[in-house]
């Protein structure tokens, strides 16, 4: 993995329940080097990517939060795109119990048979997926069916590398800056040079949080805490609290002291309530709180 790599954010569909005509319903793509993760994937998903920076092609790992449609009656007609566009490479699908039934169903209904394979993975929480730059780890969400949210953390990444120091020292480019990179000592002109002299200690990977649909919870608190950004659901304004609690969502509110709590750097709110055709003002509530709090627009997108 190189050590300069991003990570972006591509929110495809932040509303929740329904689309709207300024929103879609949930999904949020993550790239990574090679990788495109999709966490959740609703209904018209595959177009949104259409629209977006990303190849709909490129998704190769999809997690699923919960088996409410909005999070993914998307996959069918995601993977049949893929399919009509010659796609040979495995898509793997990750999600709660029971996920693997109903998705195996709904994805081969009609006359439809994906001509690549769909690896379809049940999670329980606490689950941690390893992977070759990164880690994706499930955490108990606390809404009214069973449901897992993520958290994503990138292994941490080398020592920045000092070339110009190097240099100085009288070490030459070339196999010694690797070994160098290595964190071996190399020897120049009978002088030990060691590697604490060039290279920086390890930088902390980034990490990223997607809830899914949830009241506030403090699995999601613990897991969270230090986090680059959170992604939390805020269905409704404060005003509805209690009936967004009796739906096991969250408000705007809600959210930001959840990110606020979590000592996180940035929170974004998704699954609004497509009630709301303006969200200046529930943004507004949840910067009094959490002042560094964005309800991202659909397609916008962000580097961590």
């Amino acid at each position: 993995m190189s050590s300069d790599s991003q990570i972006k954010l591509v929110f495809l569909g932040t509303g929740g329940s329904y689309p709207s005509p300024q929103r879609n319903v949930s999904s949020t793509a993550l790239k990574i080097n090679g990788d495109v993760l999709l966490f959740d994937c609703g209904e018209g998903t595959q177009r949104q990517l259409m629209y977006s920076s990303l190849s709909f092609m490129a998704v190769n790992k999809i997690f699923i939060t919960h088996l409410h449609g909005d999070h993914f009656l998307g996959l069918p007609g995601l993977l049949m795109s893929m399919n009509m566009n010659d796609r040979e490479e495995p898509v793997e699908v990750y999600g709660p119990q029971n996920t693997a039934k109903v998705l195996k169903d709904i994805i081969t209904k009609g006359y439809f048979r994906p001509a690549f394979p769909v690896q379809i993975t049940e999670l329980n929480p606490g689950a941690t997926l390893d992977f070759d730059s990164y880690k994706v780890k499930t955490i108990k969400a606390a809404h009214n069916v069973p449901t897992i949210s993520y958290s994503f953390k990138e292994k941490d990444r080398k020592g920045r590398f000092d070339r110009e120091k190097a240099l100085e020292l009288g070490v030459p480019e070339g196999p010694l800056f690797s070994k160098l990179h290595r964190r071996e000592s190399v020897e120049v002109d009978d002088k030990i040079i060691t590697p604490e002299k060039i290279v920086g200690p390890p930088r902390r990977g980034k990490k990223v949080v997607y809830t899914g649909d949830t009241k506030p919870s403090l699995d999601i608190i613990e897991e969270a805490r230090g986090a680059d950004v959170i992604i939390h659901e805020g269905t409704l304004d404060p005003s509805l609290s209690s009936a967004a609690l009796e739906h096991g969502h969250s408000s705007v509110d809600m959210a930001a002291r959840v990110a606020k709590k979590a000592g996180v750097r940035k929170l974004f709110i998704d699954h609004i309530s497509p009630r709301y055709k303006d969200t200046e003002k529930l943004e507004k509530k949840a910067r009094d709180i959490f002042e560094n709090s964005e309800i991202p627009k659909d397609l916008s997108e962000y580097l961590i």
